[in-house]
């Protein structure tokens, strides 16, 4: 009877000791969050590409190339703006495409490759009507309709006129060149920027 007894309480006790003698699980952290600091770049066209399925925006593409200096100014004095930052977060995605790069891509149905005369990806080459100048802003409508390139550096109150034109869909009734004439630029802007060429241009 004692021995029923005692093999009852040790197999009533079993589980405690492996739950004792057991690692504990490491807690899986979460994935980071974009931050509300920063523009949330996509530098993945399938992923672009997946969110537009899922949910249909409008799209700003920032092309440019490693060895730009007007790009990284841009970058460094206008798309670290909060007040576009948060614009572009709420109204558009955002891609960012290194025109150089040699990968072969696929976008809506077609490939895009690095050409070499050109120096540059065809999707660049496509995204820029030809015009290979950096940095160029592009702006598609939802579903990547009708891209238009926008050459060269941009402050924050050139970059604000033109993305509220779209952002706000003043396109759908009002011209570019009008909007531009009439509209007033709201945001803090910040210092002035500077605009001493950067080393090399």
């Amino acid at each position: 009877m004692k021995r029923v007894l005692f093999l009852a309480v040790v197999i009533m006790a079993l589980p405690a000791i492996v739950t004792a003698g057991a690692k504990p699980k490491k807690a899986v952290a979460a994935p980071a969050a974009a931050s509300d600091n920063e523009i949330h770049w996509i530098t993945n066209i399938d992923e672009l590409q997946a969110k537009m399925q899922q949910h249909p925006k409008k799209v700003i593409v920032d092309i440019y190339t490693g060895w730009c200096g007007w790009c990284k100014k841009m970058d460094a004095a206008t798309y670290s703006n909060p007040a576009l930052i948060k614009y572009v977060n709420n109204n558009f995605y955002a891609l960012r495409f290194d025109a150089e790069r040699q990968d072969t891509i696929n976008f809506q149905g077609k490939q895009y490759f690095f050409i070499p005369q050109y120096k540059a990806n065809s999707f660049a080459l496509e995204m820029l009507k030809g015009a290979m100048s950096y940095p160029t802003t592009v702006i598609m409508l939802e579903n990547f309709q009708s891209p238009q390139p926008y050459a060269g550096y941009m402050t924050v109150p050139q970059m604000e006129t033109i993305l509220t034109f779209y952002g706000d869909n003043v396109m759908r009734h009002q011209s570019g060149g009008d909007y531009q004439k009439s509209y007033h630029p709201s945001w803090d802007h910040g210092a002035a920027p500077d605009m001493t060429p950067p080393p090399g241009h």
